[in-house]
């Protein structure tokens, strides 16, 4: 068989691989061309949007925060003010695991344990790229120790900033407030980009009220920043428009008077200007360190005052609610006055009791033998109890109830701080709405007896009794209590006055019943049967008082009240009002002690060191 041998051919070889090499070159051409095309598109024709993205990542916009408006007294005394210290901040961007490094800074003590659920709730409510505040005031022991292991924390850094200081602390803490961190419950409530770059935010009274205000504008700034993220240069600013400074009503060296009388007892007092409604104490006690909240205190700091059986957190000068006593008895005889329903003359036997007809309880007079023949200057001399219900039943529920609310009592006084209670006066319609009674069970001539002696359902807040104190003062006339006084534009420094509000005056124009009450008023503090004759004596001025004792429980008839076997908490509350000098007021006073049993004992050498105060620089 033969075989076949097959020839090599080198030509058709030559061709294939020729044809192979140019479709190589060509496709490499192409691709080599489609690569430049591309360098020339980023270089040439899109290189400044490339530019700018570049310099976007270099270039960083940081907020800049304002400064927090002052706030000062009527006589330009700092009651708040700024003060630098560093706090510790976190980016969460920027931290590899949040929650080990927040127990890293708890191990250092930086954290406190209790705050930490708080805090993680925080940083999940802000963006990534803020920086947030997790720890302020820091002191220079801890500044140390975080500067010691500042590589283990990136992300965490310490800046310095101004923090809240309250030179007077406890002593304005009910009036002012305070400034606090910002929470997750508050980002709800404000506008975050308002406040980038703030921390701390007015949490109750003045401080919340004029948050707006105080709080100032953002600005910004462009920063280089380096691969790390740090600020490595300045490129223009932006400013941030500063808050608002704020003057106040508040006398604070009357307020201090007010607080150390006080002597942390609860209670509260209060003062106004009768011409303009202007409050120049406002005091609550015990009271709170403000600065030490604003600074941040633990979850068990906080919870220890809130469990304080003295309720420090109180504001008893605007929201406390008391019987108030023997204080409204000058009201209750211009009712009867103003009604025509007794002679101001007449006298009245008391023989230490009243009893209504067909009725043998015994209203007891608070002088267990009686006050003998009263009329009306005598009885709110010396506080005759027996009197004022005989004028109580003349009246009757209905007047004495317009007539009290006339005066501002049962209703808020509309004062610039929230919060505010509204007491209570009560009438027919009250208790049948409040009890759902029947009209035949509506109202008992009890009731009407001892309303008019302050006590049953009638509850008033001593920011009320001020302003009603200071109605008698201006003889009728009555203007909304307020406490700012001034505010200051931070842009144009335009001080904007805050006028008074009149308010609808009380309907007595007879002068002459004015003076009746007005006299009575002044026999109880330098009259010779005065029951509160002690603190008028030696005064340099003409003074109007009032003392009260406002019962908390009642005594059985053939019982007496023993101070030493009631338990402290149960102890009558001790009251006074007060107004000078007689012919020009200038100041109202309302002080109200909790279980401080005796108005004129207790009470009222308060309201004449408050009155003292103020006055010592104006005669």
């Amino acid at each position: 068989m033969a075989t076949t041998l097959r020839i090599k051919d080198h030509w058709a070889e030559t061709r294939l691989f020729n044809a192979r090499v140019i479709i190589a070159s060509v496709l490499a051409l192409g691709l080599t061309g489609m690569v430049v095309g591309r360098l020339t598109q980023l270089q040439i024709f899109d290189y400044e949007y490339f530019s700018a993205q570049s310099q976007g990542n270099r270039i960083r916009v940081q907020p800049v925060p304002p400064i927090r408006g002052l706030i000062y007294d009527r006589n330009g005394i700092v009651l708040a003010e700024n003060q630098p210290s560093y706090q510790l901040e976190l980016t969460p961007e920027q931290v590899p695991d949040i929650d080990e490094t927040l127990h890293r800074l708890m191990g250092i003590g930086l954290i406190d344990p209790d705050q930490l659920d708080e805090l993680t709730d925080l940083i999940k409510s802000h963006r990534r790229f803020d920086s947030i505040p997790i720890r302020q005031r820091l002191s220079d022991e801890e500044i140390a120790r975080f500067a010691v292991d500042r590589p283990r924390y990136p992300g965490v850094e310490i800046h310095a900033r101004l923090s809240r200081n309250y030179p007077y602390g406890a002593a304005v803490a009910h009036a002012l407030g305070y400034v606090g961190g910002i929470n997750a419950a508050d980002l709800k409530s404000i506008d975050s980009v308002d406040y980038a770059g703030t921390s701390l935010i007015g949490k109750i009274s003045l401080e919340r009220n004029y948050e707006s205000y105080l709080h100032g504008n953002v600005g910004h700034e462009n920063v280089l920043v380096n691969a790390h993220g740090r600020t490595m240069q300045s490129l223009d600013l932006e400013p941030a428009v500063p808050g608002g400074d704020l003057v106040l009503t508040i006398d604070i060296e009357a307020q201090m008077a007010a607080y150390e009388a006080l002597n942390n007892r609860r209670g509260a007092v209060v003062a106004i200007d009768p011409n303009n409604g202007e409050v120049l104490v406002f005091a609550s006690s015990p009271a709170f360190d403000p600065n030490a909240i604003s600074a941040g205190l633990s979850r068990a700091e906080y919870a220890s005052l809130q469990q304080d059986p003295d309720l420090p957190l109180f504001n008893r000068a605007l929201r406390g609610s008391y019987p108030p006593g023997s204080t409204i008895k000058p009201i209750i005889a211009l009712a009867a006055l103003h009604f025509d329903a007794v002679d101001p003359d007449e006298e009245t036997y008391c023989g230490g009791y009243y009893t209504l007809p067909r009725s043998t309880h015994r209203y007891r007079d608070w002088k267990r033998q009686g006050h003998g023949l009263m009329n009306m200057h005598d009885a709110i001399e010396q506080s005759c109890d027996v009197y004022f219900y005989q004028l109580a039943r003349k009246l009757g529920i209905d007047r004495m109830s317009v007539f009290l609310k006339s005066f501002g009592l049962g209703s808020q006084t509309g004062i610039d701080v929230s919060g505010e209670n509204s007491g209570l006066v009560p009438s027919r319609e009250w208790k049948r709405r409040a009890f759902r009674k029947r009209e035949d069970q509506v109202w008992f001539p009890g009731e009407t007896i001892i309303a008019g002696i302050g006590q049953g359902y009638l509850l008033t807040t001593p920011l009320q009794l001020a302003h009603a104190t200071a109605t008698i003062a201006a003889r009728g006339q009555r203007y909304r209590p307020k406490l700012l006084r001034e505010r200051t534009d931070p842009v144009t420094g335009e001080i904007r006055r805050v006028e008074p509000e009149a308010l609808e005056p009380v309907a007595v124009t007879d002068d002459e019943q004015w003076d009746r009450i007005i006299s009575g008023m002044n026999a109880v503090v330098q009259g010779k049967r005065g029951t509160a004759r002690a603190i008028g004596r030696d005064a340099p001025f003409l003074m109007a008082g009032k003392s009260g004792t406002a019962q908390l429980f009642t005594i059985a008839q053939d019982a007496e009240y023993d101070s030493e076997e009631v338990d402290e908490r149960k102890k009558d509350h001790a009251l006074f009002i007060a107004f000078a000098p007689l012919e020009n007021p200038q100041i109202a006073v309302a002080v109200i002690i909790e279980n401080g049993e005796s108005g004129s004992r207790t009470a009222a050498p308060i309201a004449r060191k408050v009155i003292d105060t103020f006055l010592r620089t104006r005669l």
